[in-house]
């Protein structure tokens, strides 16, 4: 979002305080000071701000972390308040390092900004990231207990070992959960004693992430059926769609969009050679998003394999297409998100 700025507030935020500099349209430093990290510490911050005069934009560093109580309260008391880039590394020397000078380096850096970021919202859609993250974590924890439990059976000792080492996923998680042993040595007993508890643990993150997996099914058929309705959309991705765009507004244009998901054309040409290539920065989980979908169009969805046929006798490489079905994707979601009422 462009924006004319003249009197700026940095924010640097942390876990227990905030420090704040207000800075003039040429980033002179006007005042500055620290509060806590609490809504007395935001109410004495807006009072703060408001003792020197009625025009400000507030730029907040960590919006989606340490700053979200902050952002969500200056945004309920209307001020206008943007997203604040984590400050570059400072270089050895003499300028030193406190929070009042990130502060100040906050605001500087906004006033130099062709463009500003508008915080994510919250409501619909900070559930739904909040689900989306929590299962992830279960899945992830889910894969390592799993192998852990491979582990554990490769190195058993010799009976059981050889009762459970040709079982895989579910049949050994089964077998370990419901395992006994009656062996007199002390390593028998450990061992199957604590395949059971790991069994039983990846049973418990099973069950954790179905419950996430019902609430995320629940709330996206519920915040946006057209992208569900999209082929090879599910409900995760869905939910990282929602996420990485949260309303109508924040993101100027499908050009925007493209290159916050890391999918826009990045040129690669070379004498006669006319080509792009992939693009590996922008918001990775929303280019993962985006990836699934391409893949999975490319195995069932006739107009996306028709397309695939034509650009390969083109000349076109696997990646080059690939790259081409983001863009679009990233293209036509953008316009479905924002025919969105309010997610």
């Amino acid at each position: 979002m462009q924006r004319e700025l003249e009197m700026v507030v940095g924010v640097d935020t942390h876990k227990d305080s905030h420090s704040a500099a207000l800075v003039d349209g040429l980033g002179g430093l006007v005042a500055a000071t620290d509060v806590a990290a609490n809504r007395k510490g935001y109410w004495q911050l807006l009072e703060w701000a408001r003792c020197h005069g009625s025009q400000r934009t507030w730029v907040v560093e960590g919006t989606g972390s340490y700053g979200a109580g902050l952002t969500s309260f200056l945004t309920a008391s209307g001020e206008v308040v943007f997203e604040g880039d984590r400050p570059q590394r400072r270089k050895p020397g003499p300028g030193g390092k406190s929070d009042q000078l990130d502060a100040l380096k906050v605001a500087r850096e906004a006033l130099a900004r062709e463009h500003h970021a508008v915080p994510r919202q919250r409501g619909n859609r900070e559930a739904i990231r909040v689900l989306l993250s929590t299962r992830e974590g279960a899945v992830m924890a889910h894969r390592q207990a799993l192998n852990q439990l491979y582990a554990l059976v490769v190195t058993a000792p010799e009976p059981i070992h050889e009762r459970l080492v040709r079982l895989k996923g579910e049949h050994l998680v089964t077998a370990c959960a419901g395992l006994r042993c009656g062996a007199e040595d002390l390593e028998s007993r450990v061992t199957a004693r604590v395949l059971r508890q790991v069994a039983r643990r990846i049973r418990t993150l099973q069950a954790e992430a179905a419950d996430y997996q019902t609430q995320l099914d629940k709330l996206v058929a519920e915040t946006a059926p057209s992208l569900l309705a999209e082929p090879g959309v599910g409900a995760l991705t869905a939910a990282q769609l929602l996420v990485s765009w949260s309303h109508a507004g924040r993101i100027r244009n499908e050009n925007a969009f493209a290159a916050m998901a890391g999918v826009a054309p990045v040129p690669a040409s070379s004498g006669r050679i006319i080509r792009h290539r992939l693009n590996r920065q922008g918001d990775r989980r929303l280019n993962r998003a985006l990836h699934v979908v391409a893949i999975c169009r490319s195995s069932f969805h006739a107009q996306t394999k028709d397309y695939i046929a034509r650009r390969t006798t083109e000349g076109k490489s696997t990646r080059e297409i690939r790259r081409c079905l983001k863009r679009y994707l990233a293209r036509r979601f953008f316009r479905l998100l924002q025919r969105l009422d309010n997610p």
